[in-house]
């Protein structure tokens, strides 16, 4: 069988442990970073994620002009690798 395997939240307490240790960035830069890219944009939702063994905020931001953005960044870098429309 080929192909990702889906990915999985990553529960509070564990997010907070990993934030502790150091093997994650706070939520708040993260955030900064997307909205880096979107001045003026809002929160919609986010979520941390494994996926593929790597860990990745999921963010859902509402642009200025009305568009939904979905980016993920990687939750140790704070690298953005990925930025689509929402469907």
């Amino acid at each position: 069988m080929s192909g990702s395997l889906p990915a999985l939240d990553v529960g509070h307490d564990e997010a907070l442990r990993l934030r502790q240790e150091g093997r994650i960035q706070p939520f708040e830069q993260i955030l900064a970073e997307a909205l880096r890219q979107y001045p003026g944009g809002q929160l919609l939702e986010a979520e941390l994620e494994r996926e593929d063994g790597h860990l990745i905020y999921e963010i859902e931001l509402l642009t200025p002009d009305g568009v939904v953005r979905e980016l993920e960044l990687d939750a140790r870098t704070g690298n953005i690798l990925k930025d689509d429309v929402d469907d």
